[in-house]
């Protein structure tokens, strides 16, 4: 079972994800938050699987700053934002403050359901239009040195995680265990500073890694 937390400031929306998940086998909606302060009050004693985060909210902390909280205590939880907007900036501010993945709130139920599986997976799910601003911005950026001293093996599998592959994928392409790409992440996250796979792939860009 895969446990989710909504945090979302409109009523409509929120309930709607609600009957979403709850409507699919295998997921359940844990809680439901108007406010980022709601969720980090309960998020110990909820402990979920999946977060779907407004990245946009009316007042109080936003769904950037939550998620740079959370993700000082509870690395291995999924986050994935939601937004209305294709705003490059906040994209890429989501993503190195450790997003897992970005999503357009017109994303369909099937294709959301489908991204939160993915996440829970390994992947790094993004709305298509999200996914052509990222290569976009990095086709753009100027690109610095790699002074992060990654090894072979490792660009390699980071790589294949930015392809999109989930760790058991990435573990057969190169013909070795999941807990040795787990490994292998754990490293690339330590040189990279990075707390999520988003952020390693998008420091990695950064730097001309990748």
């Amino acid at each position: 079972m895969i446990k989710v937390s909504i945090v979302e400031d409109d009523k409509i929306i929120r309930q709607s994800l609600h009957l979403i998940i709850d409507g699919t086998e295998g997921l359940k909606c844990l809680a439901e938050y108007e406010r980022c302060e709601s969720l980090l009050q309960e998020i110990k004693e909820k402990k979920p699987d999946v977060i779907l985060m407004d990245i946009h909210l009316k007042g109080g902390m936003s769904g950037i700053e939550a998620t740079r909280e959370v993700r000082k205590t509870f690395p291995e939880i999924v986050i994935l934002m939601q937004t209305i907007y294709e705003e490059d900036h906040k994209i890429f501010d989501a993503l190195c403050a450790g997003a897992n993945g970005y999503l357009l709130k017109k994303t369909s139920p099937t294709k959301l359901i489908e991204a939160i599986k993915e996440g829970v997976e390994g992947g790094a799910p993004m709305s298509p239009a999200i996914a052509k601003k990222v290569v976009e911005y990095f086709k753009q950026s100027p690109r610095k040195t790699d002074d992060a001293h990654l090894s072979d093996r490792e660009i390699e599998v980071l790589k294949l995680i930015a392809d999109g592959k989930p760790y058991k994928a990435a573990a057969d392409h190169l013909a070795i265990s999941v807990p040795t790409i787990r490994f292998h992440m754990g490293n690339i996250y330590k040189k990279l500073h990075a707390t999520s796979q988003s952020e390693a792939v998008a420091k990695a860009m950064r730097k001309g890694i990748l």
